[in-house]
């Protein structure tokens, strides 16, 4: 029987599935024998145990409406995987939700990604299917998912439906924001917010706009780890359950190819350019580069290839297509009925590397081709073509100057007044989200329609974990004003909208940021044109007040490890994150984490 051969002190113990990757007693044998055992405890039996095992990342949680309808896609992948040859088992790790996870779910991405990762390499699995859907999960299965090396299969839960209020259809979270802005000034009352709060999600679902969860969704295609039809297809649809079966039909065919599809195989440079083009065309979220940086410089050979400016230089010669809420005025499931990714590749497909592989073997081009695509009316009013666009180019840009050395991005597609994208005016200056919260609506707040609000003390150190709060709200005693031009070393949800600038670095948690010593006053100037972000101060005013920082934090006696501002030593996570976290345009990933962290660890341990 080729069962006893496992007994067989003789062979040595080797193959994949449950074979790999066995728990050290010092014994290989008796290793792969007490596996069995408690396997069997589980009731699987040879034959089941025999098969490639296909690993299925299950991040349920009661915390996570976004992943509501992870029971049946459990169902319907588990079924795709056995009903061709593979055996499938779950297991968990961390959820996360947006809305749920304090101080932020940026703040838990990286330990995600190290869950994720760890538990990648420890379980003995051939290849790994991984649902996920919400924000940051996404992001942090690929960034754990490319570290480990595995084959990887991202499974989406996929978009909510909207709702509807008064005959009008609303959706999470681009409505969420906007009526809320309009409760705020008045124009809806107590009993319409109320209404509203009921009908904003009204199924089990990640955001239904291009807010951060169907950019990541939309890229996560681009790549060529899943279905085009994964990016777009409604949670609570059959198509959703049917690509569910799908990518475990495509998980076992992957297992013959173990070698060849591994995640620092499949993707390359050309990849993610490809999914950079994808991001510029759809009008993705700003939280995307930043997520996107992070799985970059987690491949060693695509790390340090692909920066900021690269972002900048492939939004210049790509339009914005897609008519999709915040930029537009549609929903997820409208670009699903359009033809979703399918048709939005073709679309594109003079602007891609079409030699770029996928998880099936294929290249981005035999996809296409073996897939097309005929427009139809409504297809071509959502998803525009090359000629027709809904913005000329550079929906996201990086912008750059004494302000933001390091580089700061502008979704210029979503300014609501376009006359901000080339302005100058006199910095409103908030300290903290505390400071901020205290402030922004009171009478005695000396500010105009004019002003530059500037939040400070927001970035991946500051508060920690870069909080959406860089949508800094229009003080109620501006009547009347729909945007101003605002500045923040964090994030703003995929789903807002504003001439905003973001992920300024260094950021005010180092403690020479140029960004940190801004004043009540100081003159802001940003240009779209020549994509500088400047403030009317000159090298030496800017180091004067560096030092009289430093010697404003000693009397304070606030702690400093290096450069960064970390007040009192942390314990745990909070300690490590602080500590370790390195700036928006890398990742916001720990240090440690990423293709360079050996040499990055050595460094710390040497003291530099």
């Amino acid at each position: 029987m080729d069962d006893l051969q496992d007994y067989d002190l003789n062979k040595p113990v080797t193959g994949t599935g449950l074979r790999q990757g066995l728990t050290s007693y010092g014994d290989t044998h008796f290793s792969l024998f007490l596996r069995k055992v408690f396997i069997k405890a589980a009731g699987y039996g040879e034959d089941a145990l025999a098969r490639p095992i296909i690993g299925i990342i299950n991040t349920g949680s009661g915390f996570n409406p976004c992943h509501g309808n992870i029971t049946q896609l459990m169902e319907a992948v588990k079924r795709g995987v056995q009903l061709n040859g593979g055996l499938a088992i779950e297991f968990p790790t961390i959820s996360l939700h947006e809305s749920f996870a304090s101080p932020t779910s940026m703040f838990l991405r990286n330990l995600m990604s190290m869950d994720t990762e760890e538990m990648i390499k420890a379980q003995p699995v051939d290849v790994c299917i991984m649902i996920g859907g919400c924000d940051k999960t996404v992001p942090a299965q690929l960034m754990g998912a490319v570290s480990a090396n595995k084959p990887v299969l991202p499974l989406i839960t996929g978009p909510m439906m909207p709702g509807s209020f008064k005959g009008q259809r609303i959706g999470a979270c681009t409505d969420c924001r906007n009526n809320w802005a309009a409760y705020r000034a008045g124009d809806l009352d107590i009993e319409d917010i109320y209404g509203i709060n009921e009908e904003l999600a009204p199924t089990v679902g990640t955001c239904g706009v291009m807010g951060t969860a169907s950019t990541m969704a939309c890229i996560t295609a681009a790549l060529g780890l899943m279905p085009f039809g994964g990016a777009t297809a409604p949670a609570v649809s059959s198509a959703r359950m049917r690509v569910a079966e799908q990518t475990g039909a495509e998980a076992v065919a992957v297992a013959s190819k173990l070698a060849e599809r591994r995640p620092q195989t499949i993707l390359s440079r050309e990849s993610f350019i490809n999914a950079i083009t994808v991001l510029q065309a759809i009008g993705g979220s700003t939280n995307a580069v930043v997520h996107l940086m992070a799985i970059i410089n987690r491949h060693p050979k695509v790390a340090g290839t692909i920066t900021l400016r690269t972002i900048d230089e492939i939004g210049r010669k790509t339009p914005l297509l897609i008519d999709l809420k915040p930029s537009g005025d549609n929903y997820m499931n409208d670009f699903h009925n359009a033809g979703g990714m399918l048709a939005l590749m073709h679309t594109l497909r003079p602007l891609l590397h079409l030699d770029a592989l996928a998880i099936t073997g294929e290249t981005l081009g035999q996809r296409l081709d073996a897939n097309p695509f005929k427009p139809f009316p409504f297809s071509l009013q959502l998803i525009r073509p090359l000629d027709n666009p809904l913005y000329p180019s550079s929906a996201l840009v990086t912008l750059y100057g004494n302000l933001a050395p390091g580089g700061a991005i502008l979704k210029a597609a979503a300014s609501k007044d376009r006359s901000l994208l080339e302005y100058e005016g006199p910095a409103v200056v908030f300290e903290n989200t505390a400071d901020l919260a205290a402030r922004i609506d009171s009478e005695d707040l000396d500010v105009s329609p004019n002003s530059v609000l500037v939040l400070k003390s927001i970035g991946p150190i500051g508060n920690p974990g870069m909080p959406e709060a860089g949508v800094i709200p229009i003080p109620r005693k501006l009547k009347g004003v729909k945007d101003m031009l605002r500045l923040s070393d964090g994030r703003m949800s995929g789903t807002a909208g504003g001439t905003i600038v973001l992920h300024i670095s260094p950021e005010s948690g180092i403690v020479d940021s140029a960004f940190g010593i801004l004043r009540n006053g100081d003159m802001i100037r940003l240009s779209l044109k020549n994509r500088q972000l400047e403030v009317r101060l000159s090298d030496e005013e800017i180091a004067a007040r560096v030092e009289e920082r430093k010697a404003s934090l000693q009397k304070q006696n606030m702690a400093l490890h290096g450069k960064r501002i970390v007040g009192t030593r942390k314990r745990g996570y909070r300690g490590l994150y602080e500590t370790s976290v390195n700036q928006a345009e890398e990742g916001a990933d720990f240090d440690f984490m990423t293709a360079n962290g050996a040499e990055t660890f050595e460094q710390l341990s040497n003291g530099k």
